[in-house]
């Protein structure tokens, strides 16, 4: 039996905020704007944190560029291209708020992209009816990121960055902390809060190619979520972005923007054809996600992709300035991954899965779960974007939500007579991190990470039918099995073995989540493509909620308000091919 020394660290605050992105770090704010003690914790350095990948841009109807736009416009917008699984309150919230948002960031000293008399500069997104994506070149999440970070630290807000948080405590469906270690040390931490905010990501690195860097989004939210006793709902809406890079391994689906496509970028199959004229005509490259990324798909399955098995973007007829002043992020990238001089030549490009649509089931209005305290925001909660999500809602969405929900949160705070606590929980927890230490079985917990890639990248990709889904769901059975045997090593350079195998645990669930769920839904519907169902089911304009016990509920949907109703186009299936 291995011998551990442990230290174990007793913290207690207000508010808990796991996950120091985004929308983790805009909730944080407004609690430290507010007076409220929070504490905020990240498995990776909070300027590095995941939101500072997002390229293209941030959604808010200004009406600057365009003057007849509206909130009421945008949130047609995002309902049509949902395929209408959005909560219509859910995005008539985040519409409304999102001139706010906006305003929010102006205030931390975000230096948006300008026309020349002054005013914020938008652009043209796919699918959206006007120009309504404000942007800082196409670097934008990185500009909010540091935004708040700067934020932050001038409220002086607490953050802990190496901090890997592996339960969160609960005491009769009420939260009252959560359970981590140290990634460098070791060093556990025991801390107690009146409320948990759940910030932590979606799942989207359970598949082999994705926009994800290693080791971030794992599923961390919806296990933590789940085993608290929340739910998820339509883990297996999974957006597939149409455009990451294919080489080399180790940078696999890292992103290439959709500003590129935005820009006037052009997409071609090997046999040189500019193949969006066979699924939509009049959109072309600006198109939205799923059809763009069905589409290359379906270019490359039916032997019209290149040998390595992509399509390829050229946007080399640019002129040179325009695309060093407003693609500068894709020109560096290329350069340092491939050495490859984007102003001459195309770039080789492939779907790659990139954000989870669903996630942990949250009320419209605040976010909370149906565990007491517990909140998810961003990425790791569900309700704005349905079957498909546009281009430049995430990142309103962090600022929208991260206001209310840390408003929200501190109300619960100051409204709770006492914070039971369980001394049986935090021994549950403690005890699972020293079995995990403890446990030298012969499975390799990289290895097994790795089989889940596979199985989710054969079985449950851009394009799924039930004996795929089936089989997927067998060898993750045989995979689950396995993982009872695993070996962790931590060693010199710190205790990442230990983050890998809870990491392997959410992705086991995140992944049984997602096949249940995409079994469930026989039709294709936006990001989810049946090719033995390839038809839309009115019967499934629900939402399919999930649970390891329960199993899936279907739950129903709100009707539309009236003024946003009038505003919604048909969603037109033209151009969208399946297998």
């Amino acid at each position: 039996m291995k011998k551990t020394t442990v230290r174990e660290k007793n913290i207690a605050t207000s508010v808990l905020v796991i996950g120091t992105g985004g929308s983790g770090l805009r909730s944080a704010i407004e609690l430290a704007e507010q007076g409220t003690d929070v504490l905020a914790v990240g498995k990776r350095p909070r300027h590095d944190a995941h939101t500072s990948l997002a390229a293209g841009g941030i959604n808010a109807a200004l009406g600057t560029m365009d003057t007849e736009d509206s909130w009421q416009q945008h949130a047609a917008d995002t309902l049509k291209e949902s395929y209408y699984l959005a909560d219509p309150r859910t995005v008539e919230i985040v519409a409304r708020g999102a001139a706010q948002g906006i305003a929010d960031l102006e205030r931390y000293g975000m230096g948006f992209a300008r026309e020349d008399d002054g005013r914020i500069s938008q652009r043209f997104f796919g699918a959206h009816t006007f120009r309504r994506t404000a942007f800082a070149g196409d670097y934008t999440g990185l500009e909010i990121q540091r935004s708040l970070v700067a934020r932050s630290e001038q409220l002086q807000i607490p953050i802990l960055d190496t901090v890997y948080i592996t339960d969160l405590l609960v005491q009769h469906n009420r939260v009252f902390g959560a359970y981590g270690f140290d990634l460098n040390d070791g060093t556990r931490y025991l801390i107690h809060a009146d409320a948990v905010i759940l910030a932590a990501g979606g799942h989207n690195r359970i598949w082999r190619r994705t926009s994800s860097r290693r080791d971030e989004n794992t599923g961390d939210s919806f296990r933590l979520a789940v085993e608290a006793g929340a739910r998820l709902r339509d883990p297996e809406l999974v957006q597939f972005h149409p455009s990451g890079i294919i080489e080399p391994e180790n940078a696999a689906g890292t992103l290439i923007s959709e500003a590129a496509r935005g820009e006037g970028g052009i997409l071609r199959n090997a046999l040189g054809e500019r193949f969006m004229e066979r699924y939509d005509p009049e959109r072309m490259e600006l198109s939205t996600r799923d059809r763009v990324a069905l589409a290359a798909y379906t270019e490359i399955k039916e032997a019209r992709g290149t040998e390595k098995g992509g399509v390829w973007l050229d946007i080399s007829h640019l002129p040179r300035e325009v695309i060093m002043e407003r693609l500068p992020r894709v020109y560096q990238t290329m350069l340092e991954v491939q050495m490859r001089d984007i102003t001459r030549e195309p770039i080789e490009i492939a779907p790659t899965a990139h954000y989870s649509m669903g996630g942990v089931w949250v009320n419209p209005h605040d976010h909370a779960t149906e565990v007491n305290g517990l909140y998810a925001i961003g990425e790791a909660s569900s309700g704005l974007h349905g079957a498909n999500r546009l281009g430049g809602n995430s990142l309103i969405e962090l600022l929208v939500f991260g206001r209310i929900v840390g408003q929200a949160a501190a109300e619960y705070s100051a409204k709770l007579q006492a914070q039971t606590r369980s001394a049986d929980a935090v021994a549950a927890a403690r005890a699972r991190v020293e079995k995990l230490l403890a446990a030298d079985g012969v499975e390799n917990v990289r290895a097994l990470q790795r089989a889940i890639r596979d199985l989710m990248t054969e079985h449950a990709g851009v394009v799924r039918d039930e004996a795929g889904l089936t089989a997927g769901l067998e060898k993750l059975a045989q995979i689950e099995e396995r993982i009872g045997n695993v070996g962790i090593h931590p060693d010199i350079a710190g205790y990442q073995d230990l983050a890998h195998a809870f990491d392997l645990l959410s992705s086991a669930l995140s992944a049984r989540a997602t096949l249940e769920a995409a079994l469930e839904r026989r039709e294709t519907r936006g990001c989810h493509n049946r090719s033995d169902y390839p038809q839309m089911d009115p019967e499934l304009q629900v939402n399919l909620v999930w649970s390891p016990t329960a199993g899936i509920s279907r739950e129903e949907i709100p009707g539309i308000p009236q003024e946003i109703a009038e505003l919604i186009r048909e969603v037109s299936t033209a151009g969208k091919l399946v297998e």
